[in-house]
């Protein structure tokens, strides 16, 4: 966006390096994408260090999400990277275990050490098709997720590993994918979740949500982490008021295991690459929805 020319401001209309804006709006912790050879550069390595470390320069706590692709991975997407298409399986989970130690040495080379790592992104059902898909090999997914713990606690021990799903309402999912995961010995410090309601629904899903993550805690006694929320940028009262319960929600999870809230992607605004679930407005500024990060 910085790149083509687009601009960001605060709440005062005070152009405002977009970090800045978020730090200065209560954020304390950026989420950073990272492909593996991206067709236009962004968010490969190179791109991801200089990011991480704008956050941390700004004492910004920073995660970072490997997708284990060269694009978008969702639960309708997890298409291995093509440097990796035509690899065995054992290869396979050497590539994910060399290419998550580069990228993190090369991070804490330039003095950025993750606080938290995701071993992919929305793993519905598994990653790196077809041979790491839950639903076809369950222990193929496990052993995949494995390769990434590993590979993060062998660059730093305090480096919490997420495995990240999406419809944190969806407690079924939750537990074939966990239940399968723990039946297979895979490892992981904390459940990730995205949640993206509407203003009609989001009470609902919220208190479904909770309701997951009580279960979740007591069924794997692990720390829980909301990694992705958003609604259109254009319903910034009921985005707050969806936030604000939301992040009350995860206080209330007993004993601190409810980490925390990532909004995605807040910046992008004037439609950018058609995307409407952003939290800033057409000209340029945070909308009323962040305040929910106070």
């Amino acid at each position: 966006m910085e790149t083509g020319g687009i601009k960001f401001y605060n709440s005062s209309g005070a152009e405002q390096d977009c970090l800045l804006t978020l730090k200065n709006l209560g954020m304390n912790a950026i989420r950073l994408r990272v492909w593996v050879n991206p067709s236009n550069g962004w968010c490969n390595k190179p791109d991801v260090v200089a990011k991480a470390v704008r956050a941390n320069n700004l004492g910004l706590k920073v995660m970072i999400d490997f997708h284990y692709s060269d694009t978008w991975a969702d639960p309708g997407h997890q298409t291995k990277p093509a440097a990796w298409a035509s690899q065995d399986f054992a290869t396979l989970q050497t590539s994910v275990y060399n290419y998550t130690t580069d990228v993190l040495n090369t991070l804490k080379s330039n003095g950025v050490t993750p606080a938290w790592v995701q071993a992919g992104n929305e793993t519905n059902d598994g990653m790196l098709w077809p041979d790491g898909k839950a639903s076809v090999n369950m222990g193929n997914f496990a052993a995949l997720v494995n390769s990434g713990y590993n590979a993060v606690k062998s660059v730093d021990t305090s480096i919490k590993v997420i495995v990240h799903i999406s419809n944190g309402y969806d407690n079924n999912l939750f537990r074939w994918i966990f239940d399968g995961l723990t039946a297979r010995g895979a490892k992981w410090d904390i459940i990730g979740m995205s949640l993206y309601p509407t203003p009609s629904n989001w009470a609902t899903l919220n208190t479904q949500c909770l309701s997951n993550i009580s279960d979740l805690v007591a069924r794997y006694n692990k720390d829980v982490m909301i990694c992705e929320v958003g609604m259109s940028w254009d319903q910034a009262a009921a985005c707050n008021s969806f936030l604000t319960d939301l992040i009350s929600k995860i206080k209330s999870i007993p004993g601190g295991r409810g980490l925390g809230v990532f909004y995605w992607e807040p910046e992008c605004y004037n439609n950018w690459q058609g995307y409407t679930l952003g939290a800033f407005d057409n000209s340029g500024k945070p909308t009323a929805a962040l305040n929910a990060f106070n």
